[in-house]
């Protein structure tokens, strides 16, 4: 048996620069990986089979699930015909624009590459799983990037300045193509230069004061609520807050663990999903 755990991340940024020929946006995005997590176990099977164990009742253990996509992938590539059980122990929200069922797909490749003795480096898996969404890439590496192209070309930053983070999910959930279907990409300044600078500087101030999210309006016309959860953040002490990814997940920053407390306790009384977490990066 092997064990995999799958952490999710925020984005510091999100630029969308132009729709693609493809039908993708070209976006440059700084994202960094937060102490919220999934835990994963693989385990060999004889049959064959790709087998996803699951206790949480939106969690898909069929095809649907990428994780399971992502093992499939895994064993057409490289020939393995036995199969695999993965248990899937789920934390991170749903639907939340944290890429949880990215990480666990990004967990799938590493496990299954462990499992196997395949020996494969980090940047096969990464190339290879960017085949099936455009933050796995980035969920296989971890730690903190710059991903640019429709999200599957990596550079890799330093670890952030030492912060926490209150994450906050209201009750709604957020297609992520219908965001991008509403959007106006290359309507806003790009942020992302500018992040990059203050996370290798280790600039916290510079670093808060840089958040960009390009969705975010969009995604706050159909779901008030998301302008809400920033606004109580920033009224109760968050040093900044921005929606992550397609939304709906709010986080906020706060330089000390006090403050982090309080920020974790006002926003529990707007929601019933919220946690305080560090920066991994």
């Amino acid at each position: 048996m092997h064990f995999e755990t799958a952490p999710a991340k925020i984005n510091l940024t999100l630029d969308t620069l132009y729709k693609r020929d493809d039908g993708y946006h070209e976006v440059n995005m700084v994202m960094t990986t937060v102490d919220l997590n999934d835990q994963l176990s693989f385990e060999k099977r004889a049959d064959g089979k790709i087998v996803i164990e699951t206790e949480h009742q939106y969690v898909p253990s069929d095809r649907r699930n990428l994780a399971y996509q992502a093992a499939e992938l895994m064993m057409d590539t490289y020939g393995i015909t036995s199969g695999v059980t993965i248990s899937i122990e789920k934390n991170i929200p749903i639907a939340a624009g944290l890429a949880g069922g990215s990480a666990d797909a990004a967990a799938a490749f590493r496990g299954i590459n462990a499992l196997y003795n395949l020996e494969l480096d980090i940047d096969t898996l990464a190339e290879l799983s960017g085949k099936l969404g455009s933050d796995i890439p980035f969920c296989v590496y971890g730690g903190t990037a710059l991903a640019t192209g429709r999200g599957e070309q990596i550079e890799h930053l330093p670890k952030p300045p030492n912060s926490w983070v209150v994450l906050a999910k209201p009750k709604v959930n957020v297609s992520t193509r219908t965001i991008y279907q509403a959007l106006e990409p290359g309507k806003n300044e790009p942020a992302s230069p500018e992040m990059v600078e203050a996370i290798r500087s280790r600039d916290y101030a510079l670093m808060v004061q840089g958040l960009k999210n390009d969705l975010q309006e969009v995604t706050m016309k159909k779901y008030p609520d998301v302008r809400k959860l920033i606004d109580t953040m920033l009224s109760n002490g968050a040093d900044g807050a921005m929606m992550s990814g397609s939304g709906p997940t709010v986080f906020g920053f706060a330089h000390k663990e006090r403050q982090a407390t309080h920020l974790y306790n006002a926003m529990k009384g707007c929601c019933n999903e919220v946690y305080k977490v560090r920066l991994l990066g």
